[in-house]
């Protein structure tokens, strides 16, 4: 079975996590998927494979006989698909022999070349999109058939040498949870790579320094008759606040390597107002100035309003996981020659956003993220090309095998 024919399985299994559940997982759907795949890994041949209570699947792949000391290499990958846009009753569409021009997904909406241009480099190719009313799911259930087809491939192929190859696929990755519980030591790996990227050719090892935070705005609630000289109102407060911040650091202006801080959400009245933003940086200081920034706000805006009057709460952050990688560059290296091997302009690109990878890296697994060959995540307009998908199957095997032939 090819990498798409799992993947067209995959995506029609509803699996969307819920980022205001308190539960491990988010949603217990997910296991619907989970249950799928263990006996899928069974089936193939993949040793010890059990899914735990918290809905993460593990099995491996020993090693040739010889190879058992050679470095155990994971693959990881996330069951579950984003909260942003729908993902029930997904159909997806195959367009063979795309033609580069625009694609209707249904009436009133298009994949448009103007809006993603990089659709005219897949000319000639086969697309898997979404039918419009949906998301696809590619993230990351492209990486998990992938994985899978890797996996198969290695077993049914026993004369390849290779080292110990672990497989895990995890939940709630999309609601910043997606390894919370993964058990590295159990997992068994000496290095890992997530495969939940994009475009071919492309590798992460750089990914946003974050802080989340939650900005409390106390006013004070009065019947506006009689408002004059007492009332404090907590939605102008804020929106003040918001505009002390420096403009060209919202999202909208950033690129590359330039972070930002984004108002993500309010809610409130006159008398108490709620902010939440995010906070990015792949610069560790660069992202402490911009929270220094928030909180000369808060100081100043306090000395105004009176104090407690704005109150600034982290409620999460994580690191750039660049610094743990540096030491175990080979991971980098080997990803870039397996993919310059199959004729691929390899290139590393800094993630702006987050990755599991970066969490199991400070956790003591050194973990860059591969790409998956889709696009367009968390909405209507997903895709994913087959023939992109299947050059990153050859990029797993040939990093895997050379994990067998080369020394660190």
């Amino acid at each position: 079975m090819k990498a798409y024919e799992r993947l067209l399985k995959y995506v029609k299994i509803y699996t969307t996590s819920d980022e205001e559940s308190k539960t491990v997982p988010s949603t217990s759907r997910q296991f619907d998927l989970a249950k799928i795949l263990v006996k899928e890994m069974k089936n193939i041949g993949i040793e010890d494979v059990k899914v735990d209570d918290k809905c993460y699947v593990y099995g491996y792949i020993k090693a040739t006989k010889g190879y058992e000391n050679k470095p155990s290499i994971g693959l990881i990958a996330h069951m579950d698909t984003a909260p942003s846009a729908c993902g029930e009753n997904v159909n997806p569409k195959i367009i063979e022999n795309y033609n580069g021009e625009d694609v209707i997904l249904k009436e009133g909406t298009v994949l448009s070349v103007e809006k993603f241009p990089h659709l005219k480099k897949l000319k000639g190719r086969t697309l898997i999109t979404t039918d419009g009313n949906t998301l696809l799911g590619a993230d990351d259930k492209a990486g998990v058939a992938e994985i899978m087809t890797m996996a198969a491939w290695f077993l049914s192929h026993p004369e390849e040498k290779h080292g110990r190859i672990c497989i895990a696929f995890t939940p709630d990755e999309e609601v910043g949870n997606g390894v919370e519980y993964f058990d590295v030591p159990g997992f068994g790996a000496d290095f890992a790579y997530t495969v939940d990227g994009g475009s071919v050719g492309e590798i992460e090892y750089e990914n946003f320094n974050a802080a989340n935070l939650r900005v409390e705005v106390q006013g004070y609630g009065i019947h506006p008759g009689s408002a004059k000289g007492k009332m404090k109102n907590a939605i102008r407060m804020a929106m003040e606040f918001e505009q002390m911040l420096t403009v060209f650091d919202n999202p909208e202006y950033t690129d590359g390597y330039e972070g930002f801080h984004h108002l993500g959400g309010i809610e409130g009245d006159s008398d108490h107002t709620t902010m939440h933003y995010i906070v990015r940086d792949h610069d560790a200081g660069k992202l402490n100035q911009k929270l220094a920034e928030i909180d000369k706000a808060s100081e100043y805006l306090n000395f105004k309003y009176g104090e407690g009057s704005f109150k600034v709460v982290c409620t999460g952050s994580y690191q750039n996981m660049k610094e743990m990688i540096l030491p175990h560059m080979h991971l980098v290296e080997y990803a870039k020659e397996a993919m310059r091997e199959l004729g691929l302009n390899a290139k590393s690109v800094p993630i702006r956003g987050g990755t599991d990878g970066a969490r199991l890296s400070f956790m003591g697994l050194p973990c860059p993220n591969l790409c998956t060959g889709g696009a367009n995540y968390h909405g209507r307009f997903e895709y994913a090309c087959i023939e992109q998908m299947e050059l990153c199957v050859e990029i797993l095997k040939k990093i895997v095998e050379k994990y067998a032939v080369k020394e660190i």
